[in-house]
């Protein structure tokens, strides 16, 4: 055999082994992933929806855009994107994670606004007075937030 069709060998069995691993080992199901937000209806109007650790250092466009935040999005959002309940999802949320949310979709919802569906806020409406700029810089915040708190 030449040596390509041995290393296709090799990579179907490799591939193979891993499938057989990965549905014979414990770990996270599809259910377990759900993208679904919690419930928050018992949680009082306008407090915050999670938790969020602070880096201890932002860079500086993520200082820019926590600037922007606080300006702009904070009153729905909640002080560091923690999201505000009656008003606002937290960002600091897996379903905002990078790979579902892009930082291209943060600049389309501020210049579009959002139609809902994920939570039950609401449609979100265009936030004027912002500069794709400064959402780009509002989103390195956001992620920096997020990656403080495992979401990657």
């Amino acid at each position: 055999m030449s040596r390509h069709y041995w290393i296709i060998a090799l990579i179907l069995i490799v591939g193979g082994g891993a499938l057989i691993w990965r549905s014979v080992t414990p770990g996270q199901s599809p259910a377990e992933y759900s993208m679904t937000p919690a419930d928050t209806s018992g949680i009082a109007e306008g407090a915050a929806l999670v938790e969020v650790r602070l880096p201890g250092e932002l860079s500086p466009q993520a200082q820019i855009g926590e600037r922007a935040f606080e300006a702009k999005c904070s009153t729905c959002h909640g002080t560091s994107a923690s999201g505000r309940a009656g008003k606002g999802p937290p960002l600091v949320h897996r379903i905002y994670e990078p790979n579902h949310h892009s930082d291209m979709a943060f600049v389309l919802a501020a210049k579009n606004g959002v139609r809902s569906h994920h939570w039950t806020f609401g449609n979100m409406p265009p936030v004027d007075g912002l500069t794709d700029g400064e959402v780009k810089a509002i989103a390195t915040y956001v992620r920096e937030l997020q990656k403080e708190n495992g979401i990657h």
